[in-house]
């Protein structure tokens, strides 16, 4: 049954683009080693040698497959990404691309591991890995099976089949050539644009050129696109090379293309082979252009070759690896013995001989000086280091380096990258007339001297988190820069008055310069698109604007806390789509605001500034003037004109539940609103037309009415709601209207110190993968944990994970795990014997996990991970770790608690959880392996990142359809007497949620609760499971 969905599945795959040349039978090949619709973690390798079509047909099954997956990810060239960057920067990409709402600072391989273990580990994800030629590019990308979830697919491409073999991998899939037929319509769709030869006259000689590229699909790519538009004669001649090279590999048939090209297009292709492959297109063509290559001519040309492919929506430049290689040989051919007298240098081993053994000739062009085989190693480079390098076009330095002084570098310089540049600034000699781009990050740089002079071609300047540089150069000598990044300068005051006539800037990045007190007072960036100026803390005002500013996008003033006003000619900046003036002195928006038909995302997060200004922003709705405190009396226009906004936050504002009108039901694309503001008694009516809103905060809102009569009647209205986060509030109860929230999958009652009881909540079917999960999350809401009694939830609920892979997760009060968990042990990993044939039991319905924990520490940041694992022995085999391991199809499940309050948890939580059978299911075997039992592990453990909270004790319950009757008759026993919780609920009103920050419950990607208070209840702990359940009697 499985292999026929598979199969299945793959028919309905989207017909592939016409140009990809007889790929149907490799698709169809390559889908039964993949077999989708196992559901385990399978890795298969695609081998075989370059430019036979490995990374085309992973790109083809990685589109095709792309939406059976929870997330996906593509890393392209890793061979060569990882030599450049290295395995770091390649792990972040893994998981920016999976999570892309994550924020992954981490530093090194392992610390990585642990983070992509622990968030995808119940992921079901798409993984391709081109081109991989070593094995710790998938240890430290892909690691074990358990990293991924259930059904989850890792695609690996790679010309050594002993390395995927010595791995392990499940099946490895070899390319073959392309057949007479297939190779001649390949080429001749290169050569006429058409797969049939037009002239009779080329008829043989299309078919002498197919012949001699042996079916590999780059060389017939590459070949014919040389051949096109050529005549008759040039055909022979290339064939007669051919003929001569008939013996030799490949390369030498690739070398006749380069042969063929001009000088400057020859250029170009060495210096993206040798130094910019992977870079985006744009980039290069600004580097290369000054070294007056006439790039745009010479890319195309390139392109149209098929030496060179663009990328990733036209952004970066692709070379194959085969092509790479060839251009790399091509200047080692120059000199082979002295690598001081070739044009270009990049391996580490050469640079590091020619600046040892002072071989430096003035042959070099570009060099690239990396350290990486002594990364904790300081590089000692000497004063004359560069001295002969009169033709230095590109520079790039990515190690720790030391310099007592440097006294030349070369004028022909169009690229500087020097990463933690040593000395306080450029050589005095250096005329950089020619320079491009000039990258210093996190340098000693204080001043460059260099800006007297016209720089008339420079375009882009980075000196990020160079933390000696107090002032900026004067940029009227810069006419023509696009881009200046001086973030995490911290020591900067001032910048020179010539910053605000820069016509052609784009992107300005000042964040966190958090010295910095003035910019010019008048601003003219016509082409500004992007202005960055968030955690300026002591930027006293906003410049004024002359001009339209037509083309700003983003406008980020976070934390500036002394900026009172904008000026409002910024209506004409019409293509702003972000505003963000979280934590500004602005004391009401600005009457423009409705003007910007474009604006995404808006935020006017409270003011925590020293001056703790309030905001009024009634001034945003059209309602009616009544005597308020703090009331500012001009009604300024709606936010029903924001048609395209999808974010707005409003966090301490000084809004009440009136002052929400139905129009803001207007604003039809918003899917994300914080509305904490301490005014509200109950849920504004006026959100229910809200219907794409996914997530609302109301936490610290005050509310006081969520019962049945409280709650509006069409709450029903916010279809979308998949988060509702009601942290800090002082309701006593919540109506069952609330279960109108058909999406509802994430509801956060935290520090909810009155609230005494719950309707039935969260249990619903639903068939999207994406609501597989539900969570409640109570964090000292003592009352609730001793008062909540819903028996009923348990059989609802369960019934609602009927014929669904599902698992619900509460935090919640308690000290004490009850004794209806049957097997208990001490300390944060516990591990069952499962029932013989456990999984063909009818019977079984699921596990129940119970774990106990506290904050002993009262350190600020917490977490609590717990991953679920089925071990097996087997007879006559063992793992190499012993006889008891994990199957190649476990089930790891992970769960993360984070509080960022900074207030920690001083008494005892439980965190219960439920699993549906689904979430182990299947449980299969290979075939040939006898069972002799099985056993369930559940851990509960720290990251390496974040300091975990106190594991005290864990249960299990492997739970039956029986266990639905016998849980009425079990009563939870404790030993512990009832603390007293006066003084508690005092606290909490004391605490009336004044305090700004808040902290949330992270499940993988998503960031869903919030904490603060302090206590436990420890009766009825069996209630508060009784929620966490739920099925009907109907046997499976």
């Amino acid at each position: 049954m499985v292999r026929k969905i598979s199969a299945k599945l793959c028919e309905t795959y989207p017909i592939v683009h016409d140009e990809l040349v007889g790929i149907s039978l490799p698709l169809k090949e390559l889908y039964s080693e993949i077999n989708i619709g196992e559901d385990d973690v399978r890795i298969i390798g695609i081998c075989g040698m370059g430019g036979i079509g490995k990374t085309t047909l992973a790109r083809v099954v990685y589109t095709q497959m792309s939406p059976h997956f929870e997330g996906k990810s593509f890393l392209t060239d890793i061979r060569e990404v990882s030599n450049k960057c290295g395995l770091v920067s390649l792990q972040k990409q893994l998981l920016s691309q999976i999570l892309p709402n994550g924020c992954f600072n981490f530093f090194n391989v392992h610390e990585g591991n642990s983070i992509i273990s622990r968030r995808l580990c119940s992921e079901k994800v798409l993984v391709v890995l081109d081109d991989v030629d070593n094995v710790q590019h998938l240890k430290c990308l892909v690691g074990r099976r358990d990293w991924f979830g259930l059904g989850s697919r890792i695609i690996v491409t790679t010309r050594d089949e002993h390395l995927l073999r010595s791995y392990g991998v499940d099946g490895v899939y070899k390319p073959k050539t392309l057949n007479p037929d297939d190779a001649l319509r390949l080429f001749n769709l290169k050569a006429f644009h058409s797969d049939t030869v037009p002239k009779d006259d080329f008829i043989e000689l299309s078919e002498e050129v197919v012949c001699y590229a042996g079916g590999l699909p780059l060389a017939l790519e590459v070949l014919g696109s040389f051949l096109c538009d050529r005549d008759i004669v040039q055909w022979r001649s290339a064939i007669e090379r051919l003929k001569e090279d008939s013996n030799k590999e490949v390369l030498n048939t690739l070398r006749i293309i380069f042969d063929g090209l001009e000088e400057k297009e020859k250029n170009i292709f060495l210096d993206i082979a040798c130094f910019f492959n992977g870079e985006k297109r744009d980039f290069v063509t600004k580097v290369l252009d000054g070294c007056e290559f006439f790039l745009d001519i010479g890319i195309y040309i390139i392109i149209k070759k098929s030496l060179i492919k663009v990328s990733d929506n036209n952004q970066r430049l692709r070379m194959h690896a085969l092509l790479q290689e060839m251009g790399r040989e091509i200047v080692e051919e120059k000199c082979v013995d002295e690598p001081g007298k070739r044009c270009r240098l990049w391996k580490e081993r050469d640079v590091h001989h020619v600046l040892t053994k002072n071989t430096v000739t003035e042959m070099i062009e570009s060099m690239i000086i990396d350290n990486q085989r002594k990364s904790s190693k300081m590089l000692n480079l000497s004063v004359n280091v560069f001295l002969k390098m009169k033709k230095l076009r590109l520079l790039r330095v990515l190690c720790l380096s030391n310099c007592n002084d440097l006294k030349y570098l070369s004028n022909e310089l169009r690229f500087l990258d020097w990463t933690g540049y040593p000395l306080k600034s450029l050589p005095s000699s250096f005329q950089p007339d020619n320079l491009v781009i000039l990258l210093l990050p996190y340098s000693r740089i204080e001043v460059c001297y260099c800006f007297g002079q016209p720089l008339y071609k420079l375009k882009i300047i980075s000196l990020k988190g160079s933390q000696s540089l107090i002032k900026t150069p004067d940029f009227t000598t810069a006419p023509y820069l696009e881009v200046l990044i001086m973030e995490d300068c911290t020591r900067l005051v001032d910048v020179h008055p010539s910053l605000g006539v820069l016509k052609r800037l784009k992107l300005l990045n000042l964040r966190n310069c958090k010295s910095l007190r003035r910019l010019p007072t008048k601003i003219e960036m016509e082409s500004l698109e992007t202005l960055i100026l968030s955690g300026c803390s002591n930027l006293g005002r906003f410049p004024e604007i002359d001009g339209k500013m037509e083309h700003l996008k983003t406008l980020d003033l976070s934390g500036c806390y002394k900026v009172e006003y904008l000026p409002e000619n910024l209506h004409q900046a019409e293509s702003l789509e972000k505003l963000d003036l979280s934590e500004t002195a602005i004391k009401e928006p600005p009457s423009f605001i409705s003007q910007l038909k474009n604006l995404k995302v808006l935020s006017f997060d409270g003011c925590k500034g020293p001056n703790k200004l309030k905001r009024n922003l009634l001034s945003l709705f059209k309602v009616s003037q009544r005597a308020r405190m703090n009331f500012i009396a001009p009604m300024l226009p709606s936010l029903s004109g924001l048609r395209s906004l999808t974010r707005l936050k409003l966090r301490g504002c000084n809004l009440g539940e009136g002052d929400i009108p139905s129009a803001i039901s207007c604003v039809s694309s918003l899917a994300f609103l914080d509305l904490s503001v301490k005014n509200f008694n109950r849920i504004p009516a006026s959100l229910t037309g809200l219907s794409k809103l996914e997530e609302l905060s109301l936490s610290r809102c005050g509310l006081r009415k969520m019962g049945e009569g409280d709650i509006p009647s069409d709450i029903s209205g916010l279809s979308s709601l998949r988060v509702l986060d009601l942290h800090g509030n002082n309701f006593t109860s919540i109506g069952a209207s609330l279960d109108r929230l058909s999406n509802l999958q994430r509801l956060g009652v935290c520090n909810c110190s009155e609230l005494e009881s719950l309707p039935v909540l969260l249990a619903r079917k639903t068939s999207d993968w994406k609501h597989n999960r539900s969570y409640f999350i109570a964090i000292n809401s003592y009352r609730l944990a001793e008062n909540m009694s819903a028996i009923t939830l348990l059989k609802t609920h369960i019934k609602a994970f009927e014929n669904s892979r599902k698992r619900l997760d509460v935090v919640i009060p308690g000290n004490e795990i009850p004794e209806w968990f049957s097997q208990q042990r001490g300390g944060s990993i516990i591990e069952i014997p499962l029932p013989f044939n456990i999984q063909n039991d009818r019977q079984w319905i699921g596990v129940a996990v119970c774990c106990l924990f506290g904050d002993d520490d009262g350190s600020e940041i917490k977490v609590i991970g717990g991953p679920a694992y089925i071990h097996s022995t087997y007879s006559g085999q063992s793992s190499s770790n012993g006889s008891v391991f994990q199957v190649k199809n476990s089930r790891r499940v992970d769960f993360n608690f984070i509080d960022f309050d900074g207030r920690p948890i001083t008494k005892d939580h439980l965190l219960l959880r439920y699993f549906s059978r689904e979430v182990f299911h299947p449980l299969s075997l290979k075939d040939n392996w006898e069972t002799k039992n099985l056993s369930l592990e559940m851990s509960f453990r720290s990251s390496k990142r974040y300091p975990s909270v106190n594991v005290k004790k864990c249960g299990v319950r492997i739970m039956y359809e029986k266990d639905l009757e016998d849980i009425k008759e079990v009563q939870c026993h404790t030993t512990q007497s009832s603390p007293n919780f006066e003084h508690i609920h005092h606290h909490s009103t004391e605490n009336d949620g004044s305090a700004g920050s808040t902290s949330f419950v992270k499940r993988k990607r998503d960031i869903d609760e919030e904490t603060e208070e302090e206590g436990p209840k420890p009766k009825r702990m069996q209630n508060i499971f009784n929620f966490i359940t739920g099925r009907s009697g109907k046997k499976q």
